[in-house]
């Protein structure tokens, strides 16, 4: 009798707390395309009991459907590139603040939404690129985003097109700096620049400077790890290894920094689950995973970098500006790119 009944408690306890685990969930609409976030979201659920239920798409269709779900959505938190979609969704009135000491003890204000709506989880430099074998680190050294307007580097310069969201964002930075007049005069300058009409990605844009077809590139940090990962094959490979990362002017405003983000939907039904899925991600292991996966920076300061992109400098100037200042100028950022004729 002592037998069963000890197995009937165990069978209750079993069932019981399996019960209590497959009720702990968050869900996670993510735009985020990385393989390796899964491992993640896998090892999360480990140490919390809390199961990561994952909607993955294109940033732009994920904001459109969750405008269209309203309190409706089974959302909890949204994942996406660039500070400007994460501004588009608070302005749309979709995310409530974050409440967490620990968050705001991790992620620096400016890399934080008004009210705490929304948060950095990596950071994401945009640079400059140049082909080592045409120039060095002291030709270049006082170079600025600013300085490429210069006659001095016409036909020289590869850039990606105006509808993408990363140089949308660092014309609005520019121009929560110093304005529509001074930035529309500097991108006419850029455009007469350009060493071919905008194309391809951003890994399209560092080989064109390995391939001599351009001097100058601006593109994103993570991107030339990436090739150098070897995991986009070995032409990107060796294209990779013929340039240099130049952080813009140290002396002025720094590199342009964006993110990867994420905030939690007024709509969630699994807010306290969303806040501990939120603290998971911007902690020690998580980051670590992260940028030796991703080659972006951390956002939690006691994590370096990958080895791949830390071994063009560990230590530089970050743009001072708040990032969520990229999605408030993001549409006189367009009208003026439009402007300016750049395709």
């Amino acid at each position: 009798m002592k037998l069963k009944n000890t197995f009937s408690l165990g069978l209750i306890f079993f069932l019981f707390s399996n019960y209590v685990f497959l009720d702990k969930e968050v869900n996670v609409y993510t735009s985020r395309h990385y393989d390796s976030d899964a491992k993640l979201y896998e090892d999360f659920t480990k140490e919390s009991g809390i199961k990561v239920n994952i909607i993955s798409a294109r940033g732009k269709a994920l904001i459109e459907r969750l405008r269209s779900e309203g309190e409706n959505s089974p959302a909890d938190i949204l994942i996406t590139v660039d500070s400007g979609n994460l501004w588009k969704v608070q302005d749309y009135g979709l995310f409530r603040s974050i409440k967490s000491s620990l968050i705001n003890s991790v992620v620096p204000k400016n890399y934080r939404g008004e009210n705490d709506e929304w948060i950095a989880l990596a950071k994401r430099a945009r640079v400059i690129f140049y082909n080592k074998n045409k120039y060095s680190y002291e030709d270049l050294k006082k170079l600025s985003y600013e300085d490429l307007d210069s006659r001095e580097w016409q036909n020289k310069l590869a850039i990606r097109s105006s509808n993408n969201l990363y140089n949308q964002s660092l014309v609005a930075s520019l121009i929560s700096r110093y304005g529509e007049k001074y930035t529309e005069n500097w991108a006419k300058g850029l455009v007469k620049n350009f060493a071919r009409k905008p194309q391809g990605n951003d890994r399209a844009q560092i080989i064109a400077v390995a391939n001599n077809e351009a001097d100058l590139a601006i593109a994103n940090s993570y991107y030339l790890g990436l090739m150098l990962s070897g995991k986009k094959g070995e032409k990107q490979l060796s294209a990779g290894k013929k340039v240099n990362i130049l952080f813009p002017s140290q002396e002025k405003n720094g590199a342009h920094i964006n993110i990867s983000g994420a905030g939690i939907l007024k709509s969630a039904k699994n807010y306290e689950n969303a806040i501990k899925f939120l603290e998971f991600m911007i902690s020690e292991k998580a980051q670590k995973h992260l940028v030796e996966n991703t080659y972006e920076y951390p956002i939690n300061s006691k994590v370096k970098p990958s080895p791949l992109i830390a071994q063009f400098g560990l230590k530089f100037k970050e743009d001072s500006i708040k990032v969520s200042e990229f999605g408030k100028y993001n549409s006189a950022a367009l009208k003026l790119m439009d402007r300016v004729g750049w395709q």
